[in-house]
């Protein structure tokens, strides 16, 4: 069975180009361009790896991923963001992140990383 991959990104190519990417690689892939409505819609029980978008209007990926552990989800998150922090990786693992990347996403590297999480 492929794995379930969620992707919160308030830039709508973005989320087509990794859904492309990663259908690729036969995961089950589903897109929301706001944090508000991955909740409407994903359960906090439902399998799958979040790739999350730091900065986006409304719930920021911070805002979102502490939601997220305080609904008890033990979902995997890994982060992404066009911005060049030099902290940003680091405060992402220190939160609970399986890892943080930076746009534009090396292919291979997320799928590394979705592998390793999905062993979580």
């Amino acid at each position: 069975m492929a794995a379930n991959i969620y992707i919160v990104d308030d830039d709508e190519s973005v989320c087509r180009a990794l859904k492309t990417l990663l259908m690729t690689y036969d995961f089950e892939v589903r897109t929301f361009n706001s944090a508000q409505k991955f909740f409407d819609t994903v359960s906090d029980n439902d399998p799958g790896c979040l790739l999350l978008d730091i900065h986006m209007p409304g719930l920021d990926g911070w805002e979102t991923q502490k939601q997220i552990l305080k609904s008890g989800s033990k979902r995997p998150i890994i982060f992404i963001s066009a911005e060049k922090k030099d902290d940003a990786l680091e405060r992402a693992l220190c939160v609970g992140a399986v890892g943080f990347l930076q746009k534009p996403v090396n292919g291979e590297t997320l799928v590394d990383l979705i592998n390793l999480a999905s062993k979580k």
